[in-house]
């Protein structure tokens, strides 16, 4: 029987807890940088296979997409509260193509970089009266399946409506 990564994290030594959140830290301090998991693991202190599995072990996700999590987030910030155009966002938050940042940021959220500043602009009066933590909280992306595990379902989900229309 299988247990899960909550059942594990609770089961991972305390050691290796403490060097799996110093990994994290760095990853949340500097997200704009590469974060290979060779990287990470040397940072923690094991070995890369063995950092990787506990990470998702610890937190629930690898840790790859834990580092698109900070990334998006920051992203979103940054198209929200500055001028700064998506291009200047996109390096900043430590995406190498402009391309992958947009499909992946199109993945994640559902709406393009610039649909989200425009409907972050429309609705900026009355998000001033939020809270920011609760704001941040809510607009975190859902980074539990895969981006290409969401691809596959809308890719299923629109052939099936495409199917089960009724001829004219």
């Amino acid at each position: 029987m299988k247990r899960s990564p909550r059942a594990e994290a609770t089961t991972l030594d305390p050691n290796l807890l403490r060097r799996l959140l110093r990994a994290k830290d760095r990853m949340d301090a500097a997200s704009h940088e590469a974060w290979p998991v060779q990287r990470l693991a040397q940072v923690s202190g094991v070995t890369a296979a063995h950092f990787a599995r506990s990470f998702k072990a610890a937190f629930g996700v690898p840790p790859h997409r834990y580092l698109l999590t900070r990334r998006i987030e920051q992203a979103s910030t940054l198209l929200r509260d500055t001028e700064l155009s998506i291009t200047e966002i996109a390096f900043a938050t430590g995406w190498e193509s402009l391309g992958t940042f947009g499909r992946t940021f199109r993945d994640i959220t559902g709406e393009s970089p610039g649909a989200l500043r425009q409907r972050a602009r429309a609705n900026s009066q009355h998000l001033a009266l939020i809270p920011a933590c609760w704001l941040k909280a809510a607009q975190r992306p859902d980074l539990v399946r895969a981006v290409s595990e969401k691809r596959r379902q809308l890719s299923l989900a629109t052939k099936e409506a495409l199917t089960t229309k009724e001829p004219r």
